[in-house]
């Protein structure tokens, strides 16, 4: 049986739960959403958000019905996060609001700590 943790890393906003409630929805598999973070980008790490199954390593997550999972090591960098899905005609996706990003790219796709 897999523990859940009671105190919520990252938040999302009400449009970002609505999104990825749809996502889930549509999901077939035992797998959940997966936050986190990975070398690369510009700015050298890459905000991860995808469906996954669950590592060894890994935590789980419940915030606003959303259950959700993230490698143990990530919450060093993504603690306090904020995720927003954004529906706009010039810009559609989700986007990160980090308060332990030092520098952000232009996209807001990747960040350095």
């Amino acid at each position: 049986m897999t523990e859940m943790m009671t105190s919520s890393p990252v938040s999302f906003t009400p449009s970002a739960i609505e999104e990825i409630k749809k996502l889930l929805a549509s999901e077939t598999a035992k797998r959940y959403l997966r936050v986190g973070a990975k070398g690369g980008g510009c700015s050298g790490l890459s905000y991860v958000l995808e469906m996954d199954a669950m590592q060894e390593n890994d935590e789980l997550f419940e915030t606003d019905g959303i259950f959700y999972i993230m490698d143990k090591n990530h919450g060093l960098y993504l603690y306090g996060m904020q995720i927003n899905w954004d529906n706009g005609l010039n810009n559609r996706g989700f986007t990160f609001t980090n308060p332990n990003a030092s520098k952000t790219c232009g996209c807001g796709s990747s960040f350095a700590v």
